[in-house]
């Protein structure tokens, strides 16, 4: 994968995750506040817990760190897949943002 088509991939998670936190407040009580820097989107929940995603250029990787533990992405057959295994992005979003803010929360692109 080039530089080019990571970047380009890595974006449209970015604006995915921002999105589906949008669609969440608007469907539900959760108040996911979703703040973006760059390459890099922090939730912070009601209860103050916080899950980080961010860009690793370098590796054309997609890290997440939730209070579950840190996930590491590749972009592999159209989807980010764990690289351990673990499953893919929007699942585990959906899974550690589900636990942290006590509901269940949907992020599936």
């Amino acid at each position: 994968m080039t530089d080019i088509e990571y970047l380009n991939h890595a974006e449209a998670l970015l604006q995915s995750i921002e999105l589906a936190c949008d669609r969440i407040n608007d469907a539900s009580d959760a108040d996911i506040d979703n703040q973006r820097v760059g390459g890099m989107v922090t939730l912070v929940f009601g209860n103050g817990s916080q899950i980080v995603v961010n860009l690793q250029k370098p590796l054309h990787e997609v890290w997440m760190a939730a209070q579950a533990g840190g996930f590491h992405f590749k972009f592999q057959e159209q989807v980010w897949q764990d690289t351990k295994g673990q499953g893919e992005f929007f699942a585990l979003l959906s899974r550690c943002a589900s636990e942290q803010a006590g509901q269940t929360l949907d992020f599936s692109s």
